[in-house]
């Protein structure tokens, strides 16, 4: 980041915001749970990334979360949606994830995510709303939400498969394994690795050369990519928070989530 980078903090308690020239930061660290989201955290990385939607100054956007973990995924230890009484509230807070990714696709900047340690679940989802990914080489990648009752939603899976293809994106959610860095990279859910503690370091090494391209139409090309990879993914998951609320509510959902408290 250059010298006159400045940091932004007001009206956040999770998220800092760092603008200075063509490359901003945006990090977001709960200090607990090893970062997983709650609602809370949902909204204001909500709010983060639309704060750049008519940013012409800033190019690139990197998104790095605690130094001890990307992010634990979900916190279904805090208060969370299912157990709303109105339908409608509690359909609305279901969708605060989908939200979130559109808004972090939908950004015009080039987005990266600097990812040490673990991502897993909501913290897989956010990442595969980012354009590119770095991931520490000592990190892994785990969605184990089907091992909860619970299927891939914000929007994930449909990008899972565009990245993955089919087969693979059937083996990462169905059978819930924890994928090291090397597996990652080949397989095309990340696209750099970076020695631990250094992949913020890379994300900026990568965003300097794209800040050095010509901006409209780095923007250009991008928008015609996820147009192109993206046709279907709304009508493919456009009710994943629904058939998630369903699936919770299945017998053995509750007693996997019930074992999941208890640890």
């Amino acid at each position: 980041m250059a010298s006159k980078a400045k940091r932004v903090g007001d009206g956040y308690d999770y998220v800092t915001i760092e603008r200075g020239g063509p490359i901003a930061i945006v990090r977001f660290d709960r200090k607990s749970n090893l970062n997983a989201f709650d609602g809370k955290l949902v909204e204001e990385l909500t709010r983060a990334a639309k704060s750049f939607h008519d940013d012409l100054e800033t190019q690139v956007v990197v998104l790095s979360g605690a130094a001890n973990g990307f992010s634990a995924g979900f916190d279904l230890k805090a208060k969370n949606w299912i157990g709303e009484a109105d339908d409608l509230v509690r359909r609305h807070h279901a969708y605060g994830g989908v939200r979130l990714c559109k808004a972090w696709e939908e950004m015009p900047q080039i987005t990266i995510a600097a990812m040490e340690r673990l991502a897993v679940g909501a913290g897989v989802a956010i990442a595969l709303a980012c354009d590119w990914r770095v991931l520490g080489r000592s990190a892994y990648l785990y969605v184990p939400e089907v091992k909860i009752g619970l299927n891939l939603q914000w929007g994930a899976l449909p990008r899972l498969v565009t990245l993955v293809g089919p087969a693979r994106a059937k083996r990462i959610t169905l059978m819930c394994e924890k994928m090291g860095a090397g597996p990652a990279l080949d397989w095309g859910l990340v696209d750099e690795l970076a020695d631990d503690g250094k992949t913020l370091a890379k994300a900026l090494e990568m965003a300097g050369v794209v800040a050095a391209m010509p901006a409209a139409t780095v923007r250009m090309v991008k928008e015609a990519v996820n147009a192109t990879a993206g046709a279907l993914h709304r009508a493919s998951a456009f009710a994943d928070a629904d058939q998630s609320q369903l699936t919770a509510n299945f017998a053995a959902a509750k007693s996997a989530r019930t074992e999941f408290r208890k640890k």
